[in-house]
């Protein structure tokens, strides 16, 4: 299945505290496959992030392998895998 990228970025958000897989293309260009998940409060000190993320297009996530908050860049989103599905993104 295909979708375009605010598709992708509504769903994820969409998604809530659960699981989901995205592959996407770093800042420096290389590619990263995740299994990660949003809204998790642990370790979470509440000073906040100085910027934004909105404002550069990126998706705070906690990547469920490595256990530590990242981002996902949505402008360069490949490939999402939800509840079992995988859409392409274009």
């Amino acid at each position: 299945m295909k979708l375009k990228r605010e598709e992708a970025k509504r769903m994820i958000f969409d998604q809530g505290e659960k699981i989901f897989n995205v592959k996407f293309t770093k800042k420096d260009g290389s590619k990263r496959s995740m299994s990660c998940r949003r809204g998790v409060k642990k370790g979470v000190k509440g000073v906040g992030l100085s910027y934004d993320p909105n404002e550069f297009n990126l998706i705070p996530v906690f990547d469920m392998a490595n256990n530590g908050f990242r981002m996902v860049n949505a402008s360069t989103i490949e490939e999402l895998t939800i509840k079992g599905k995988t859409y392409q993104v274009k």
